[in-house]
């Protein structure tokens, strides 16, 4: 039988894994991890990814040495890479997963070329999302464009069935006899000794609990910062500790239960509707990869957008005097992770409030982000900034105080996460600009709001309604 690597990226995990399964259906599966330049810079980044990836090779390497086999690492060029150890393998060809963002889809596309040249297959396959972005393409009947708005898409996907790639008694490991290098440790990408928990089974465990639990009062958890039961399932999902079809069936499954209440069932199907939207990003990202950088909409290219304000370093450390705001980025500082609510809060002070290009705000996050989806972040920033798949007539611009009143009237959050405000008792936060003109008993006093939120808000709308009518 013959061998067939497959490369490992995004997708560190066995179960339930269409690569892998496109590469046992070729011969025995020659597992390998390539990092290459690439690779390590996307790690760099963040010191708490690099430690998550590295524990998800780590896990991975164990449940293939489970299996009797073992993952072959190097590093370097990924085409010469993979080319050399074919040669040294006698493999005759090479399966990986499909990248969703520009840059990524560009390498999948060199790397493809690379490998077919030298007399090698080579298969690209579609793991990350629960449905593949060809698969509701072709349901859509439309020319291979893909969706640009979400509600049609959605109307498909939920009409689709996510496939599973369980494929035990089929998926042989190849004999090898090739030395691996050493596997990626935290160190190597500035990361020091951070250490992170990121197998496989913890993934499954975590989804478990939540769909047991919290997932059934997921639709107010999703708004309420302080009421932290969202899945978490973010970082597990963008390094392939899970597979979104697993998580997916999961819930259409927890979703049949005839014993739960018709409130349980609704957060159900809004849980099910943001996997859908993640799909939805990813598929923006296969088909319409000049994104990356510029907006999805055309009317909206020829748009300004600063690169600098006067308070872009004050939203960076997150002293904005907007509290909502403030909590949102320092519990992204601490955790690399923030409620989904306040990150849509959060990205649109900075667009519309500051006026500040919304790469600035996606790459500044990338920097502390655990979770590792550049086609996500981009379709997200976007949607927030009004130039991308919302199809709103203008931008939804979020009032950070109202915001906070409303979905955190206790303080509760911000109490958490703004220690400047920590110490008023729970009924004073619920009017804390008022508290904030006082002198606190602490040098480390809380600053004054940086802008006046109606005032940059309306003249925001003002220039865009303006480039809208020069058509």
């Amino acid at each position: 039988m013959p061998t067939f690597i497959f490369r490992f990226t995004r997708d560190l995990r066995l179960d339930d894994h269409a690569g892998l399964a496109a590469a046992a259906a070729e011969g025995e599966v020659l597992p390998v991890l390539v990092i290459d330049r690439a690779c390590e810079a996307r790690l760099a980044r963040s010191p708490r990814r690099a430690a998550f990836y590295c524990a998800a090779v780590a896990a991975l390497d164990a449940g293939l040495r489970e299996h009797g086999s073992k993952l072959i690492v190097r590093r370097g060029p990924a085409g010469a890479t993979l080319r050399n150890l074919a040669r040294a393998s006698g493999a005759i060809g090479v399966a990986w997963s499909a990248s969703y963002d520009g840059a990524g889809g560009s390498a999948d596309a060199r790397l493809q070329s690379d490998l077919e040249e030298a007399g090698l297959r080579a298969i690209v396959a579609h793991d990350a999302p629960a449905i593949s972005p060809e698969e509701t393409a072709d349901a859509s009947g439309a020319d291979g464009g893909g969706y640009r708005a979400f509600v049609p898409y959605l109307a498909v996907w939920r009409e689709s069935k996510p496939n599973t790639f369980e494929l035990p008694l089929l998926l042989r490991y190849a004999a090898s006899e090739l030395q691996s290098e050493h596997l990626p440790i935290p160190a190597e990408f500035g990361a020091g000794d951070r250490v992170a928990d990121a197998d496989p089974s913890l993934a499954a465990e975590q989804l478990e609990r939540f769909l047991e639990t919290d997932a059934l009062q997921y639709a107010v958890a999703t708004n309420v910062p302080a009421d932290d039961r969202t899945s978490h399932l973010s970082a597990h999902l963008s390094f392939g500790t899970i597979a979104a079809r697993t998580v997916a069936r999961a819930v259409l499954e927890r979703i049949g239960d005839p014993f739960l209440l018709v409130e349980e069932r609704a957060s159900l199907r809004l849980f099910l509707r943001a996997l859908a939207q993640r799909d939805f990003f990813l598929q923006l990202g296969w088909f319409h990869p000049l994104t990356d950088d510029a907006p999805l909409q055309e009317k909206m290219r020829g748009f300004s957008f600063a690169r600098k304000h006067a308070g872009l370093d004050a939203w960076r450390a997150g002293r904005t005097g907007f509290p909502l705001i403030d909590a949102g980025i320092r519990q992204l500082h601490a955790t690399g992770w923030m409620h989904p609510h306040v990150r849509a809060v959060t990205a649109s002070f900075l667009c519309f409030d500051l006026g500040v290009d919304w790469r600035v705000g996606r790459d500044e996050w990338d920097g502390y982000l655990i979770e590792d989806d550049p086609a996500l972040a981009t379709g997200n920033w976007q949607w927030i900034a009004g130039i991308g798949a919302d199809m709103a007539q203008y931008p939804r611009i979020y009032n950070p105080e109202r915001q906070r009143r409303h979905f955190d009237p206790a303080g509760a959050y911000v109490g958490a996460w703004v220690e400047e405000l920590a110490h008023l008792p729970a009924p004073s936060r619920r009017s804390i600009a008022g508290q904030i003109e006082l002198p606190l008993f602490s040098t480390n006093t809380y600053p004054q709001p940086i802008v006046d939120h109606d005032v940059e808000a309306h003249a925001f709308l003002a220039r865009y309604r303006a480039h809208l009518a020069k058509g």
